[in-house]
């Protein structure tokens, strides 16, 4: 059961990476400079670039947004569980 938790966190957190690329790669499309090296380092600078330029176009935030959030979320809980399970 530990190892289905850890694994589970591992997966999100390698999808929260790809959703990071994928807002970089809006954000690119869009006319904002991204840096692919310094990305950890500006995730939140690029995350609020991303909800800010989707908001001015559609009136809401890009999915995009919810789902890191919601990845992160899911990294942690799924970590919390694997290292707690005996």
């Amino acid at each position: 059961m530990r190892n289905l938790f850890l694994g589970l966190a591992v997966l999100a957190i390698l999808s929260n990476v790809v959703i990071l690329v994928m807002i970089m790669a809006s954000l690119d499309r869009r006319g904002h400079k991204t840096n692919i090296l310094l990305s950890r380092l500006y995730t939140f600078k690029y995350l609020s670039a991303y909800r800010n330029v989707t908001r001015k176009e559609t009136g809401k935030p890009g999915p995009l947004s919810d789902l890191w959030i919601f990845t992160v979320i899911l990294a942690v809980v799924a970590a919390m569980i694997g290292f707690l399970c005996p």
